[in-house]
């Protein structure tokens, strides 16, 4: 009886580190795709904002708003083309996303090259290290944290398409009513700000809830393959996307120093 417990033990142990072994590299494998992904679209946001004749394309009309809303129209519809997503379909989505707004986040570059805004390259490195330690923070509270985050995740998936909604509402608007002054508030740096900083606090709670929800996915597959690489793609996608709005939000605050 002795040698059953035992035995048992032993292989109820390496069931567990096999599973924590997997999860790991599941989770590797999305944090890997999303360094990849920053990385890569820095170095199109640097080419883009540094090198002339690229710039002297990319940041002028009608181009420019071509570059702007890029980014936006690709994550729009990536609510109804990943409604049964596939590996090669999500990477490519996923991919698209990341050169659509290294291009856009090139505008930074071009201002600091300009000197434009109080935006420096020692205001683009202070603000990407400290959106690194952010997620880094967040993500490991998502993955260790016993608490569900559930309910603050859908919380806070509807406060982004909230702040998404009067983001947009203030950029269009004063464009259609120049002569409104209530949409004219939307040009303000402390409503830029305000903004900036709903779409960091909400993308913020989301790092930790996808890591934790990430997590459930793996279970949930149970060594679907297919499953893991679209989940793969698509946790970096959405992770890719909060670090950019984190970080866009400390380049509105240090740039304001």
């Amino acid at each position: 009886m002795n040698d059953f417990n035992t035995t048992y033990g032993s292989a109820s142990r390496e069931m567990d580190m096999g599973l924590n072994a997997g999860l790991r590299g599941f989770m590797l494998g999305v944090y890997n795709k999303l360094a990849l992904g920053i990385a890569v679209s820095g170095v199109i946001a640097y080419i883009a904002g540094s090198v002339a004749p690229i710039s002297a394309v990319i940041f002028s009309s009608p181009i420019m708003w071509i570059v702007m809303f890029a980014p936006v129209a690709l994550i729009l519809a990536s609510n109804f083309m990943m409604r049964n997503p596939s590996p090669t379909g999500s990477a490519i989505l996923y991919w698209a996303i990341v050169v659509a707004l290294g291009l856009s986040m090139g505008v930074y570059f071009f201002m600091a090259k300009l000197g434009l805004g109080g935006i420096t390259h020692f205001v683009i490195t202070k603000a990407f290290l400290a959106t690194a330690a952010t997620f880094a923070g967040l993500s490991l509270f998502g993955y260790t944290t016993k608490r569900d985050l559930g309910p603050i995740g859908t919380f806070a998936v509807m406060g982004l398409w909230g702040a998404f909604i009067i983001g947009m509402m203030f950029f269009i608007l004063p464009m259609i009513f120049p002569n409104v002054p209530f949409f004219q508030v939307g040009n303000n740096g402390t409503m830029q700000l305000i903004i900036s900083g709903a779409f960091a606090l909400f993308s913020a709670i989301l790092i930790a809830w996808n890591t934790q929800s990430l997590k459930e996915t793996y279970f949930a597959l149970g060594g679907d393959q297919r499953g893991m690489a679209v989940a793969t793609n698509i946790g970096a996608l959405n992770f890719f996307i909060y670090f950019v709005n984190i970080f866009q939000f400390f380049m509105h605050l240090l740039s304001n120093d």
